[in-house]
């Protein structure tokens, strides 16, 4: 049934979320952006670019560009993850299983290209992804479909037959669009939340997951 899965990477491949948070309120909160103020953001699953024009839409700031505190984000996290990432439970043998049945494999994410390679270089599993799409590749993040079609095709997969992994409900959305069947693995805190129903399956963890299910 499958030919290819895809992964979104941060929350996915790694569980860099606190770490996004942590830049988030250590950059722009040094900026004076008040986070309690409304309109509130879920950030989770959306381009840094759109965090930053949020906040600085609703709350501008002096000095800095949107441009220069994007890049210094990126670096906060960049450097975490360098220096402390880990992969997620199960992950390692579930992309070993996935190499043994020969499918395709991609990372699909709306992180910028010197993130990718920070990560996938420190879990040290470049070599499992024939496919590497980040935000850079694409006209739009998710929730658009635009970069989960793009790793598709650049596998040469039809999207019907992509299996996807993702986390936050903007990825889910992107990926279902895109005509695939889709994994979810909600944090703890979302695990209840009713708008992970679109997706096909849903799992705490790669250990739990079971290719009988998909039959």
């Amino acid at each position: 049934m499958f030919q290819a899965v895809i992964f979104d990477m941060d929350g996915v491949l790694i569980d860099s979320e606190p770490l996004w948070h942590q830049a988030e309120q250590h950059i722009l909160g040094g900026l004076g952006i008040d986070f309690n103020k409304p309109p509130l953001l879920q950030s989770t699953g959306l381009t840094t670019a759109a965090v930053i024009a949020h906040w600085y839409q609703h709350q501008p700031w002096p000095g800095p560009s949107t441009e220069q505190v994007h890049h210094a984000i990126i670096d906060f996290v960049a450097s975490g993850v360098a220096a402390h990432g880990e992969p997620k439970i199960g992950l390692l043998a579930l992309l070993e299983s996935i190499a043994k049945q020969q499918l395709k494999i991609a990372v699909a994410t709306n992180s910028p290209k010197v993130l990718l390679e920070t990560t996938l270089a420190r879990l040290n599993i470049t070599d499992y992804f024939q496919s590497r799409c980040h935000i850079e590749l694409v006209s739009k993040g998710k929730p658009d479909p635009e970069i989960y079609l793009l790793a598709a095709s650049k596998l040469g997969v039809k999207p019907e037959h992509c299996l996807v992994f993702e986390d936050s409900f903007a990825g889910v959305t992107a990926a279902k669009a895109a005509g695939m069947t889709v994994v979810a693995i909600p944090a703890e805190h979302e695990w209840q939340h009713s708008k992970f129903a679109i997706a096909d399956y849903k799992i705490r963890c790669f250990s739990e997951f079971d290719w009988q299910r998909l039959g």
